[in-house]
């Protein structure tokens, strides 16, 4: 996958679902990467462009391939919930492929629920009408084992990324949301995400286009 350049499109939804959209004129089905630290803003970017987009657009969460906390019990990772290992990479580029592959079906793809703090399956759908696939996840453009496996499976990869004070913000009130403390939720943040960002850091010049969703109206359709 060859980077040409990374100017960022039009910075608006509409002119970034067009120029998404465009990624199909050559092939019958894309996928989209969406890459970036923990509170950046990739989940409601996907989603927004998806909404825009309309039946040509499905979504494809990396989070539906969070280990189940039992898993993350077994292989000590509890307290690292979130970072890189605690992700079945390899059943994720098996349903990238499936997604490219079988486009006459529908494929089911799962997600992650705050409220259960666990991984479900079967919560959105890929349906063979869906020529534009928008995942989106922290660590996409990783150059590390598996990572590198679903990179090469996407069409591009767009970085958003966000101010650090501004993400922080979101990554609190993600956790107050969870039922952590303030204590307890400023903590996870500081030991856990803070570490991923840094790591994602590190992928953004694997990237085709450096976005910040700062500013952009995501919900308005006239946008």
């Amino acid at each position: 996958m060859e980077i040409a350049d990374r100017r960022t499109p039009a910075p608006n939804l509409a002119g970034l679902a067009e120029y998404a959209r465009n990624l199909t004129a050559d092939t019958p089905r894309a996928v989209l990467g969406l890459a970036g630290p923990p509170g950046a803003g990739k989940s409601t970017l996907a989603r927004a462009l998806v909404q825009r987009i309309g039946e040509g657009a499905a979504y494809l969460p990396l989070d539906g391939f969070h280990l189940s906390n039992a898993q993350l019990e077994r292989l000590g990772l509890t307290a690292r919930k979130g970072s890189e290992p605690s992700f079945d990479v390899w059943g994720y580029v098996d349903l990238l492929r499936r997604v490219l592959d079988e486009t006459g079906r529908d494929i089911y793809v799962p997600d992650y629920d705050r409220t259960l703090d666990e991984p479900v399956a079967a919560r959105h759908v890929v349906p063979p009408a869906a020529r534009l696939i928008v995942t989106e996840g922290n660590y996409l453009a990783c150059d590390l084992p598996g990572w590198r496996d679903a990179y090469v499976l996407m069409e591009e990869c767009w970085y958003v990324e966000a101010p650090g004070d501004v993400r922080q913000v979101r990554l609190v009130e993600r956790q107050l949301a969870g039922g952590r403390s303030e204590g307890e939720a400023r903590k996870w943040v500081e030991t856990n995400d803070e570490p991923n960002g840094e790591l994602v850091v590190t992928s953004r010049d694997r990237c085709h286009r450096i976005l910040s969703t700062i500013g952009m109206d995501m919900f308005n359709s006239q946008q």
